[in-house]
């Protein structure tokens, strides 16, 4: 089943950079990524239906801090359906930032489901993007600290109970689940990861692309 699109929909982009995209710097709000290339692929293809696409994304945002402005950012919009991706930071936090720490699957898991909760009950529609991470064969700079393959190693097995978590909230609040980890692995294998997300975090204008066509998949 699909995600109907009605006309007059407010549809909610939220999450992180990846998501966040330099939206404010951008006419529309939508910034440059996977929400624009949808709004216009959208509009391509259904000018009878039109819908009013939202951004409130923020670079470097955990789940915990999607929590401190839920209300404001989010609920009060009042969206139709809201698409959210948010874990790579949750997961890489401690190695770059100086007041960083671990945050554990589990607190992760909690705190997506109270994201998930009041949305639940509006009855809106869910998409929930698994958070992904690229293998990169070189040291990294990331904010000031230089991330190497072996804290690469450990951000991927961070990830990996991450991923699951998402996976199980989408079963049980029936969200829309978009398999992003595996996309963009299956997108590398023939390529590397340098057409689709060269930091093995943020996407290219394909890597993008590819977001939004899986997206669009699972609406109508």
């Amino acid at each position: 089943m699909t995600i109907t699109i009605r006309p007059g929909s407010t549809v909610m982009f939220t999450g992180d950079s990846i998501t966040d995209c330099q939206r404010l710097d951008s006419e529309d709000g939508l910034g440059f990524g996977y929400p624009l290339h949808i709004a216009g692929q959208w509009g391509l293809r259904h000018p009878d239906r039109p819908v009013t696409w939202l951004n409130s994304g923020v670079a470097g945002d955990k789940v915990m801090d999607l929590e401190a402005r839920w209300q404001k950012d989010v609920l009060d919009a009042r969206p139709d359906v809201v698409s959210i991706l948010v874990g790579i930071n949750d997961v890489g936090w401690h190695t770059y930032a100086p007041d960083g720490y671990v945050i554990s699957a589990e607190e992760y898991a909690a705190g997506y489901a109270r994201l998930l909760a009041p949305l639940a009950e509006s009855g809106a529609g869910l998409i929930l993007i698994e958070p992904f991470l690229l293998p990169i064969p070189r040291v990294l700079k990331v904010v000031d600290a230089q991330i190497g393959i072996e804290v690469q190693k450990e951000w991927r097995a961070d990830l990996d109970p991450k991923i699951q978590a998402v996976r199980d909230l989408a079963r049980e609040y029936g969200a829309h689940l978009l398999a992003a980890d595996g996309l963009f692995a299956e997108l590398a294998a023939p390529t590397g990861p340098e057409p689709w997300a060269p930091d093995g975090v943020h996407p290219t204008t394909a890597g993008h692309a590819a977001l939004a066509a899986a997206w669009l998949r699972l609406v109508a």
